[in-house]
């Protein structure tokens, strides 16, 4: 009976000693939001239908707007201003490459991307411009494309009859990232009836480089704008609306970006 007591203290201290050198679970690390945040974003733009029916609503409300316009224009031609990434060119596929090799958007794999003028169209997107076309509005094309990239975009473009896909309608980056000198040249010829894109600075300089609490408030100032002359088609995976939470410091390394991203999420 005594050996039998021996053993079963023998065999309980063991199992303290198995139990208390096991290690201590780490609590879960939060998902870095730099560089994988954008290849969920770009799973949703690729494979969900709420995707496909927010732009379908937006074009489809644009070409009652455009009614409207026709019905009351004035001295001057319609025309209509269009962004292209994200607006009328699906871009995802980009975005999954870089996010699943671990890195962000860089000047030489975007342009690698452009090159292939692979890029497939935004739903509705060129259903909404031949429609204006049909109806005599011109249509300009927008963009912070580089002009080493003209070529592959306007391929790109008219593989899909985009209307007005030549030279004289795609406006490139020049000096500057802000479109609105841009705009201006488009409006000495004709009314803008709507603009179109997927970015805020896309519609007005009031958008242009401004810290977030700026741009939304700017956002609920033009409230009446959006639906009526701005249409805006979704974008999660990258835009003005990152560089502003690190004010558009981009030269920050990927971990500083994630930090600033991180303590700009909402717990509870």
């Amino acid at each position: 009976m005594k050996m039998k007591w021996i053993w079963t203290g023998v065999l309980m201290m063991a199992l303290f000693a198995c139990k208390t050198t096991q290690p201590v679970a780490e609590k879960t690390k939060a998902t870095t939001l730099i560089p994988g945040g954008p290849a969920w974003a770009a799973l949703w733009q690729q494979q969900s239908g709420e995707y496909k029916a927010l732009c379908l609503q937006a074009y489809q409300l644009a070409a009652l707007r455009l009614d409207q316009y026709l019905a009351n224009k004035g001295d001057k031609p319609l025309a209509v201003v269009t962004d292209i990434d994200e607006t009328v060119l699906d871009n995802s596929p980009y975005s999954v490459h870089q996010a699943l090799a671990g890195k962000s958007y860089d000047d030489k794999s975007w342009m690698e991307w452009t090159a292939k003028a692979a890029a497939d169209t935004v739903p509705g997107a060129p259903a909404f411009f031949k429609y204006a076309a049909s109806k005599g509005v011109k249509v300009f094309y927008i963009t912070n494309r580089a002009e080493s990239e003209r070529a592959v975009t306007l391929k790109n473009l008219q593989q899909y009859q985009f209307p007005d896909a030549d030279d004289q309608h795609l406006l490139l980056k020049t000096t500057t990232s802000g479109k609105e000198s841009r705009r201006q040249q488009v409006l000495q010829q004709y009314d803008i009836a709507l603009l179109f894109g997927d970015n805020l600075s896309d519609f007005a300089a009031i958008f242009d480089r401004k810290p977030t609490t700026e741009r939304n408030a700017a956002t609920l100032q033009a409230a009446a704008s959006f639906g009526s002359r701005f249409i805006v088609l979704p974008n999660p995976m990258y835009g003005d609306w990152e560089g502003a939470l690190y004010n558009f410091q981009y030269k920050l390394t990927t971990q500083q970006k994630d930090s600033v991203m991180q303590s700009r999420l909402r717990n509870y």
